[in-house]
């Protein structure tokens, strides 16, 4: 599975451009996630070049990881994810052996 972080590409470019009169009806809905996306364009960390080459060595390569992260965003990201899940099933472990049968190790 590829994890990719945020990338240099027109995704947050000139791919997101609307109309010049927006509808007001949406104003609520797809208005905020419209500008949310604009002042991140031209700095996000992935080259999108670097990242094929990464996948293109992983996958000639002799061993493959079940999760690859792509760009030092993904890790900050999903570390954090993984973190708080693992924090939270730590904090449910002696409810969740309760389901155990009486002999189980």
């Amino acid at each position: 599975m590829v994890e990719p972080g945020a990338f240099r590409t027109d995704f947050a470019g000139r791919s997101l451009l609307g109309t010049a009169n927006p509808i007001a009806d949406y104003a609520e809905t797809a208005g905020p996630r419209r500008k949310a996306n604009n002042p991140s364009h031209g700095t996000q960390p992935g080259d999108p070049a670097r990242a094929a080459q990464v996948l293109i060595e992983v996958i000639e390569g002799e061993t493959m990881p079940a999760r690859l992260l792509l760009a030092s965003d993904a890790f900050r990201i999903r570390g954090g994810e993984v973190e708080a899940q693992l924090r939270e099933i730590d904090a449910w472990k002696a409810v969740s052996s309760r389901t155990d049968f009486p002999d189980a190790v």
